[in-house]
């Protein structure tokens, strides 16, 4: 019997996402739906939920929940990643809290910045660790990740492990979308292409019929600009950089060091920028969860419509021998993205089918666009660069490299705030004195 597992099942609401998409596909007819989670509980929720999908659809599939790892990762041909390490208490508060105390605040917290930085600290360990494991009893099986900080875990696992694999976001294919919505207009028929790094990709070409969009979609987004709406920054970004950017304004806001300063405090009410987001939405999805959790978890005639996520279209494509396109999260080998570094991790256009993922030529990007891509790609490169070392110095490094963090603080606040957050992390985080990686 073929399997995919799914590590992180726990997550009951991406569980229905990708694993209820994957119910649609006729091609895994037969095969087990692994479920890995550390939290019995919502693991048993999950496997509830996806049971109860699968006698709803009458669908051919076994479902099965494992609270070892290593047996629930044996003999799987696909593994989905779906874990948050040290989840939102204590590691999320903690990432927001230490740096507000030195007046650094932040969104979202979950692909560079501080928070960023420390999200990928504590979860690199945790994917060697499953790396060892996959390497051993499934060393065949495409690894599909989808946790956040995308950039550093996808190119620590590609760099640094035997594993094969390819990170996966949504942003890509609803941001034209969502930004022609945004303006009112009509997104039907139209051409795009998108490349960059992850949460940081660029739309690059827009047209219809051959028509280049993006003089209209300016003049629509200069007048949107005249009053407060949800997407200020972005549109800021394309007005003084030419490009719209694929990931959110609240994102964005804390990749770069233009709108969330203590000097100029009037521009996060100017710009609409959520200070603090990620907390408020964690607090507001525990406080929805039990209501959620009834619907979901115990609704016999719970039903699903496929997503629009990319994860159940590539196991159809590698099942089915049938191509699909998608933004893939690889490595910049051979220099898919010419004018940023071989070692980053950018997200493509790709295409798949049996023979494997195969990432497409792209060539330069804009030069002010790579250049902004780069001042993300050196933090991701020194976080990676610190959890294979254990070098405390290169967590520093990687910190004072940050746009948004080294725009706001002096080195030696970078350095005691890095401090404060190690030691409030505590066991999270695996001993940083220099002790060498075993994948180096």
């Amino acid at each position: 019997m073929s399997k995919i597992t799914f590590i992180g099942a726990g997550s009951t609401v991406f569980a229905k996402n990708i694993l209820g998409d994957c119910m649609f596909v006729p091609a895994l007819a037969g095969f087990e739906f692994a479920l890995y989670d550390i939290d019995a509980e919502r693991l048993r929720d999950s496997e509830n939920m996806l049971n109860n999908l699968k006698e709803n659809y009458k669908v051919n599939i076994t479902v099965k929940a494992y609270l070892n790892r290593r047996e629930a990762l044996t003999g799987a041909k696909y593994l989905i990643n779906a874990i948050q390490v040290g989840g939102y208490k204590p590691s999320t508060v903690i990432d927001f809290e230490i740096p507000k105390k030195y007046g650094l605040r932040q969104t979202i917290g979950d692909t560079v910045g501080i928070g960023g930085i420390f999200r990928s600290l504590r979860t690199i360990p945790v994917l060697f660790d499953f790396a060892k494991d996959i390497e051993e009893v499934c060393p065949d099986a495409l690894f599909l990740n989808y946790t956040n900080p995308m950039a550093t875990l996808t190119g620590a696992m590609l760099r640094y492990t035997n594993v094969k694999t390819v990170g996966l976001c949504h942003s890509v294919q609803v941001c034209t979308k969502d930004l022609f919505d945004s303006l009112g207009m009509d997104h039907e028929g139209i051409e795009e292409k998108i490349a960059g790094i992850n949460h940081m990709a660029w739309l690059l070409e827009v047209k219809r019929d051959g028509q280049d969009l993006y003089p209209e979609i300016k003049r629509l987004a200069k007048e949107k600009q005249k009053t407060k709406h949800h997407d200020m920054v972005r549109f800021e970004l394309m007005d003084k950089f030419g490009y719209y950017i694929t990931e959110s304004s609240e994102h964005n806001a804390e990749y770069h060091p233009y709108f969330i300063k203590h000097k100029y405090p009037n521009l996060v009410d100017q710009f609409n920028i959520p200070l603090d987001e990620y907390p408020r939405r964690c607090e507001e999805q525990i406080s929805n969860w039990e209501s959620m959790r009834e619907e979901m978890v115990n609704n016999s005639q719970l039903t699903h419509t496929r997503s629009h996520e990319y994860g159940s279209r590539i196991i159809e494509a590698m099942e089915t021998n049938v191509p699909f396109k998608f933004a893939g999260n690889v490595l910049n080998t051979g220099g898919l993205i010419s004018n940023l570094p071989t070692k980053a991790c950018v997200e493509v256009p790709c295409v798949v089918d049996r023979s494997g993922i195969m990432p497409t030529y792209v060539g330069d990007l804009p030069e002010q666009l790579a250049a902004l891509n780069r001042t993300n790609i050196n933090t991701q490169l020194l976080t990676i660069e610190a959890a294979v070392t254990r070098k405390r110095e290169h967590i520093y490094q990687a910190a004072m490299l940050d746009p948004h963090t080294n725009a706001e603080l002096s080195m030696d606040d970078i350095i005691r705030m890095c401090d404060d957050l190690i030691e409030a992390h505590g066991e999270w985080l695996p001993d940083f004195t220099g002790k060498v990686n075993q994948y180096v």
